[in-house]
């Protein structure tokens, strides 16, 4: 059974990913054909990005945090990222817990939900193109939760309804491509 890790996108303290990624996960558990992990980036402690680029095209990591996120991104054949928005882009914390990896992303599938005032689409999309280097392919599918309609004074999340068909949707996406580049990959 493929396994597939649902990814939060923010470290900071004061955030409501881990609710949309808990939310994510509920739905993803009501399936049986893959086994779905919550996977926060916060609980690896990564430090700022500041790897040698032959460390991660061979795992020989100096940051020992690092070590760490490899087994845990390697043992994984697909992902959702749970993405906020900030500044019209994705968050820091993600964006060095993408770049500290590079051969552990390889020939893997992804899918994105966003959130933010305006749905977190341009987050998703910035996400995309950055998941294009680490050879991930994403799929199409893409939930996007509205920050004055999803959530409750912006932070308690109280989803549409309507959103749970598109995260089941994006997840049959997910796990086919997992399914499909696991072949691939030795």
């Amino acid at each position: 059974m493929i396994r597939i890790g649902i990814i939060t996108g923010s470290t900071r303290d004061a955030r409501v990913n881990v609710q949309v990624a808990e939310w994510v996960k509920s739905i993803a558990d009501t399936r049986k054909d893959a086994e779905f992990e919550l996977v926060d980036i916060k609980d690896y402690n990564l430090p700022r990005y500041n790897e040698s680029v032959p460390a991660i095209m061979t795992k020989d990591y100096q940051t020992p945090e690092a070590k760490v996120w490899s087994e845990k991104i390697s043992e994984l054949d697909g992902f959702v990222f749970v993405t906020p928005e900030y500044n019209r882009g994705i968050t820091s914390g993600l964006k060095d817990a993408i770049d500290y990896l590079y051969v552990e992303w390889n020939n893997k599938a992804a899918g994105i939900v966003g959130y933010g005032s305006a749905g977190g689409t341009t987050a998703a999309q910035q996400l995309r193109l950055i998941l294009t280097v680490p050879q991930v392919a994403t799929v199409g599918t893409q939930p996007a939760l509205n920050l004055f309609t999803d959530f409750e004074e912006m932070r308690t999340f109280k989803p549409a309804a309507f959103h749970q068909e598109t995260v089941q949707k994006m997840l049959d996406e997910v796990v086919a491509w997992s399914t499909a580049l696991k072949t691939i990959r030795k």
